[in-house]
């Protein structure tokens, strides 16, 4: 059985977000000889210029042609004011019958604009997450999110993260053996779930000249252990009063809502990654009590530890 996977592009996308699903698709083809055919495809066909200047050559839409999976890419031209309405139309009518609708990065923004997110659940690139938000109210927007399936919608956020996208697209046709060797020819991890964080709240914090990076490192090597200002302060070799200051200065956040956020990014983790018990998980980051836990996941992800977990579990 052959899957058509048709990869849509328009002007100013973003090239590693149709390249990286497109190699990945091409090596699964190797191992499963048949198991593809992959097209790219645009409004007027012919060479298709991306925001780095380099240009792809694509096939006009063909309304008659079966599409088994439609892969959106991202980039500056899914936001642009005057993207060609055939574009939205191609895209609500390839759904329509497709097996598979998806988004790299803000090619969510297109499905939004053709209506296919309404209702759902879905994602895209972080830094894109309050606009999106704000253009389409109706989408339960889940910004923190490697990608998102909703039935047969997924979304997914930027650039390598189509890449994730296309591994875990792979491991439903094809399972995972197959999913595992396409990621090794990649040589890229085999494979970041879809609930994993975007960004990792460490390197959030360790700014480019900051001076805690070390501090906080060496804070989530501990978070088992009481973490409060005067210990923080003390492995800075710096009063409380004088840390606490410089430490909200150089990050943005208070002392105890860093330890804080890095407690929740393991808890979640551990969460997501199996059936531990959530009280053990509370204990093991250092929040003492699952209540202290739930409160501090409400804060960071508005849901609760179990809410989570049903969610990877999906």
């Amino acid at each position: 059985m052959t899957r058509t996977v048709a990869f849509l592009i328009f002007p100013d996308f973003q090239i590693l977000d149709a390249a990286g699903p497109i190699a990945a698709f091409e090596i699964a083809t190797r191992y499963v000889e048949g198991a593809y055919e992959l097209r790219v495809i645009a409004a007027d066909g012919g060479l298709v210029r991306s925001s780095s200047g380099v240009a792809i050559t694509a096939e006009a839409f063909d309304p008659g042609q079966r599409i088994d999976t439609l892969i959106v890419a991202g980039g500056e031209g899914s936001r642009a004011p005057a993207l060609d309405g055939r574009v939205l139309g191609f895209v609500r009518q390839a759904a329509a019958t497709a097996r598979r609708t998806t988004s790299v990065c803000s090619g969510a923004y297109i499905l939004a604009a053709a209506g296919l997110l309404d209702g759902r659940r879905a994602t895209t690139h972080w830094q894109r997450s309050q606009d999106f938000a704000r253009r389409f109210p109706k989408v339960r927007l889940e910004p923190d999110r490697i990608y998102v399936r909703d039935g047969p919608i997924w979304t997914s956020a930027g650039i390598t993260a189509g890449i994730d996208l296309a591994l875990a697209l792979i491991a439903e046709d094809l399972g995972e053996t197959v999913a595992r060797q396409t990621a090794q020819q990649l040589v890229v991890y085999h494979r970041r779930p879809g609930g994993q964080s975007q960004f990792s709240a460490l390197l959030e914090m360790d700014r480019p000249g900051g001076r805690f990076g070390a501090l906080m490192a060496w804070a989530r090597e501990r978070l088992h252990e009481p973490l409060n200002v005067e210990r923080l302060a003390a492995q800075a070799a710096m009063s409380p009063r004088n840390f606490a200051r410089a430490f909200a200065a150089d990050t943005g956040v208070t002392p105890a809502r860093a330890v804080e956020r890095l407690r929740v990014e393991m808890a979640r983790e551990r969460i997501e990654a199996g059936p531990e018990p959530i009280d053990r998980v509370a204990e093991t980051a250092g929040f003492g009590d699952p209540e202290r836990m739930r409160r501090a996941f409400l804060r960071a992800f508005g849901q609760p530890p179990q809410a989570l977990r049903r969610a990877a579990r999906a």
